[in-house]
């Protein structure tokens, strides 16, 4: 019976929208009423992670397909659907996004004072960008969900500073999910992952890719706006940060970048395996030259 009735009530659109009503509840409270903000956007962020739980109940490890899978269309006139599905790899980070929400909620409870209730929705929009992020199987819409993700948290400084960073590693990205859905015909990550593209198709496709995620992991050189991110945001917020945040960008590495583009994978590893091997040798030597003289 419980199964039953987690199959008919229990899906991911209920997941993301959790934290989308607790948001829209708290716009029509007064800022007066801290105590009860902070009741609502506990309860919420609760109820949320008790949502992922069961998904976790009903998830089935003896496959490796998509499962909860969601299709609503949204472009009538292309071939782009808000298209959502969980596997292993984003199960764990959707439970890990809605186990760290409550806790960073308590972690600022007795400093919420004159902005408590714009604190309570950041954090509960914040979370609903990152489950779409994981959820999301059309690589359009996860571009809009990755590109947007870091916004609530951070305050004026430290979002444009990582406006300017992002933004020309999200034209490349951008550029190259349009000429993926022009070439292909679809966003759709499953019918990608059995599309061929020619290795220089592949080289160019994953650079694009990279520049986007670099940022986000982040990777030198453009990690500069981390440290200023840090010092802006609360301590939940900086939770958030090293908790769920930084590691988006490792998630599109595996989740897009190596299944959609193996042999340019393949070829970036190998260049890199020859750079450790170079290095390698540049300190062998070193050591020779040193122990001879």
């Amino acid at each position: 019976m419980f199964a039953n009735f987690c199959e008919s009530y229990f899906d991911l659109s209920g997941l993301i929208l959790c934290p989308v009503l607790g948001s829209i509840i708290l716009l029509f409270l007064p800022n007066s009423s801290i105590r009860l903000i902070r009741l609502i956007g506990l309860c919420v962020s609760l109820i949320t992670f008790l949502y992922s739980l069961v998904l976790w109940i009903k998830f089935d490890p003896s496959t490796a397909k998509f499962q909860f899978v969601e299709s609503v269309r949204w472009l009538p006139y292309e071939n782009i659907h808000v298209y959502m599905g969980l596997d292993g790899l984003s199960l764990f980070f959707v439970i890990l996004t809605t186990f760290l929400i409550p806790i960073c909620i308590l972690v600022g409870w007795s400093g919420m004072r004159s902005n408590g209730k714009e604190y309570i929705i950041a954090f509960l929009i914040c979370e609903f960008l990152m489950i779409a992020v994981f959820c999301m199987l059309d690589l359009l819409l996860f571009y809009v969900f990755f590109e947007s993700v870091l916004i609530p948290m951070l305050k004026i400084k430290a979002a444009y500073q990582f406006f300017l960073y992002t933004l020309l590693g999200s034209v490349f990205m951008l550029l190259a999910i349009l000429l993926i859905l022009l070439q292909t015909g679809t966003t759709d990550l499953q019918i990608l992952l059995t599309t061929e593209f020619s290795e220089r198709r592949q080289i160019f496709l994953w650079i694009a890719f990279f520049a986007s995620f670099a940022v986000k992991v982040p990777m030198v050189p453009v990690h500069i706006w981390l440290p200023e991110a840090h010092v802006e945001a609360p301590t939940a917020g900086s939770v958030i940060l090293a908790g769920i945040l930084l590691k988006l960008g490792t998630y599109g590495f595996l989740r897009f970048s190596i299944p959609m583009f193996p042999e340019a994978t393949l070829f970036f590893h190998s260049f890199h395996l020859y750079s450790q091997r170079d290095c390698y040798n540049i300190y062998v030597l070193d050591q020779f030259k040193t122990d001879r003289s």
